[in-house]
């Protein structure tokens, strides 16, 4: 006990101990796990570096910052049909070939949507009721099936998926009540992001109980520290895997695994992808992929002047036009040079929230405006340590509709998200030769993954709600 108050001393930490004399037996032992759990020297360390970082992004970085160069950006819209597929012939291969795996990051709670369970378990009132869960995981099921099609053989996409201490058990149970949606249940591996203390504006670590630190997840950027210390870099290793997709779980019209996007990759002999949509007007506030002085990262649109934000070429189109969606190609090479040598270098964020706490006085106390720190790394800080980046423009439409606030904002929630998913099967359907589709229809995606597979619909008609299973 002694040990441990100096060792809280020395960090300036000391505070923790302040209740000690009115907790039970139990509950000093479970503070001082809590404690000693911690390694003092490097959390206060990132409340230092993250405060650091903040510091440097309150400025703007108009001086430092410019386009992605045309030589590593390539689109959707400008790419001809022909190079299209022969992407998607390569992309189709490394998952005949079973290289492929996904990786979910779905750490979030669905609070902001007005629900207690992980975001993943949301059903956004399709006609067939599914979650993101369930259509995330039947794309995968339907792109094994196309790769297979495409090249006779039977190809095994592992999905890899990173909760965090709030949202793992309910999602182990749901997937496994749910039978992983016919997945194969060694094809599905569920990992937990690490957590960090939360520190006040001072650095110091907030007790969420007299006898409890509080904590929160180390941001979706925590996922490589968690690869290596839960053993998945090596299971990666194991099973033969070279592409990995790394996509949030919140993007309703998420391309799974991409064929295009993994091919475009592949043949660019790339260890790190990204893909962008196009910004859809300059004051949209979204994050940013450009160069900034000699490495690429995500700026926020905070970061760049309004000038900057409306600068454009001379055919009419944005120079800081690609929208950075949480959607990403990492070869496994590449995640092991980050797990075993980068990860320590990388950026630390200082955000400001709300955080319980208890005050001086033993009561615990629930603020209204922000009065403490919690420390997060982001997925795409690692761009600077890629020996080659490359982006892949997709098609806002067809690939981006992110799930993230309460029905009553109107934007980025449950309604859109259903809207954006009916319009573009709609388009599939009407595409495919139907005569008329009226009201709520939905393809599912064991059918169709991206609007192939329907020649059977051409001169019927549909009326929703109505699923096309």
């Amino acid at each position: 006990m002694e040990l441990l108050r100096r060792n809280l001393i020395d960090y300036g930490q000391e505070h923790l101990l302040r209740f000690w004399d009115q907790l039970s037996d139990e509950e000093r032992n479970e503070l001082c796990n809590d404690i000693s759990e911690l390694n003092l020297m490097e959390v206060t360390s990132y409340y230092q570096k993250a405060m650091y970082v903040s510091s440097i992004h309150r400025n703007t970085l108009n001086d430092k910052v410019s386009p992605i160069p045309e030589d590593i950006i390539a689109s959707t819209k400008t790419t001809s049909m022909k190079q299209l597929r022969i992407y998607e012939k390569l992309g189709l291969q490394e998952v005949s070939d079973s290289r492929v795996a996904v990786l979910l990051m779905a750490g979030g709670q669905g609070t902001r949507l007005g629900v207690s369970y992980p975001k993943g378990m949301y059903n956004v009132g399709l006609p067939s009721g599914k979650t993101l869960f369930q259509l995330q995981a039947e794309r995968i099921l339907r792109l094994q099936n196309i790769a297979e099609e495409e090249h006779g053989k039977q190809g095994q996409i592992t999905w890899y998926i990173l909760t965090s201490e709030v949202t793992h058990d309910e999602t182990v149970a749901f997937l496994s009540e749910h039978n992983y949606f016919n997945l194969k249940e060694d094809n599905v591996k569920i990992f937990k992001q690490g957590m960090l203390p939360c520190f006040t504006l001072e650095g110091q670590i907030i007790l969420d109980e007299k006898h409890k630190i509080s904590k929160a997840p180390d941001g979706n950027g925590g996922l490589y520290r968690a690869l290596k210390v839960q053993g998945i870099l090596d299971d990666m290793k194991q099973r033969g895997i070279r592409s990995v997709h790394v996509h949030s779980v919140d993007n309703i019209l998420v391309k799974v695994a991409d064929p295009i996007f993994l091919g475009y990759c592949l043949s660019s002999c790339t260890d790190c992808g990204v893909k962008v949509i196009e910004k859809s007007s300059p004051s949209e506030s979204v994050g940013l992929v450009c160069k900034v002085e000699d490495t690429y990262q995500v700026v926020e649109y905070s970061e760049i002047s309004k000038e900057t934000a409306e600068l454009r070429y001379d055919n009419g189109q944005l120079m800081y036009n690609a929208a950075s969606i949480c959607n990403h190609y990492f070869t496994v090479d590449f995640l092991h040079a980050i797990g075993n040598d980068y990860e320590k270098e990388m950026e630390l964020h200082a955000a400001k929230k709300k955080i319980p706490f208890i005050d001086a006085d033993g009561h615990r106390c629930i603020p209204t405006s922000p009065n403490g720190i919690k420390i997060e790394k982001f997925v795409f800080d690692v761009f600077k340590f890629a020996k080659r980046l490359v982006v892949w423009e997709g098609i806002r439409e067809e690939e981006f509709s992110p799930l993230k606030n309460a029905d009553s904002t109107g934007q980025d929630c449950s309604s859109t998200a259903r809207k954006d998913v009916l319009k573009l099967h709609k388009k599939w359907l009407l595409s495919a030769g139907a005569t008329s589709v009226i009201g709520d229809v939905e393809v599912a995606p064991l059918l169709s993954y991206a609007g192939e597979n329907l020649s059977f619909v051409k001169g019927q008609s549909f009326n929703g709600p109505y699923v096309l299973e």
